[in-house]
């Protein structure tokens, strides 16, 4: 008896990024951790693709070649390009309409139990899109006053509704190809870089809506951008 599929994890990945190279990481930064983390908080209701983009550097010089996980290596030299061949090649296979897409960039960490709490989401709320990242910027007084946040209590978790995320979320296979020439539209081929703010924010504007769990059950690695109360350098470091 074979389980259907899920989640479609879509991680990219790239040798060397001038989007990334001068954010400000913790010193307990490790992609190859992160990366550990993830595949070992993944099981049957989970199929993992690594996607990695070859414009800097082949996928023979990175850790990836070292391990066990489905992998593509498409040229896209940027980020715009890179998440470009990734929409194409998710909007060409022949998903089920209900299976859960979930687009991930590499220097994201999870906690323990997110694909619990991801289809936990999916099966309470009927939103387009989900993240598992409690963005702080959501914190900052004022910034988003003319966006309401409603808050959604599901059996684990509170959701908070938000205009906007990074450009590591989750939505059904239906819902990215109602909205895939908007998902086109926002990688910026000229400026190099997936303009994640205002696609979400074209997408709230036009009816679409947005999830964040609280606490965060990922998080962004940069600088002051942890999702906060959650502990994020003890789940690092349990790494070997």
């Amino acid at each position: 008896f074979k389980i259907r599929i899920m989640i479609r994890i879509f991680q990219r990945h790239c040798n060397f990024s001038t989007n990334s190279e001068h954010k400000p990481r913790p010193e307990w930064f490790d992609r190859e951790k992160i990366f550990d983390n993830l595949i070992s908080t993944l099981d049957e209701r989970v199929e993992f693709t690594a996607f990695h983009d070859s414009g800097n550097g082949e996928i023979k010089d990175h850790f990836l070649k070292n391990k066990n996980v489905n992998k593509i290596s498409k040229k896209g030299g940027n980020d715009a390009q890179s998440f470009l061949n990734l929409l194409n090649y998710v909007n060409e296979q022949d998903y089920n309409d209900e299976d859960i897409i979930y687009f991930l960039e590499d220097d994201y960490l999870h906690q323990e139990g997110w694909v619990d709490i991801l289809l936990e989401g999916f099966e309470h709320m009927s939103a387009d899109y989900y993240t598992l990242y409690d963005h702080p910027n959501k914190y900052y007084p004022g910034m988003w006053e003319k966006y309401p946040s409603y808050l959604i209590a599901t059996p684990s978790v509170h959701w908070r509704t938000t205009v906007s995320t990074t450009n590591t979320y989750a939505c059904k296979y239906k819902t990215l190809k109602k909205h895939f020439d908007i998902h086109v539209k926002y990688c910026d081929l000229i400026d190099k870089w997936t303009k994640d703010h205002d696609k979400f924010t074209h997408l709230w504007n036009t009816g679409s809506n947005l999830v964040s769990c609280i606490p965060g059950y990922s998080t962004h690695v940069e600088g002051n951008m942890l999702s906060p109360i959650v502990e994020w350098k003890k789940i690092i470091n349990k790494q070997k």
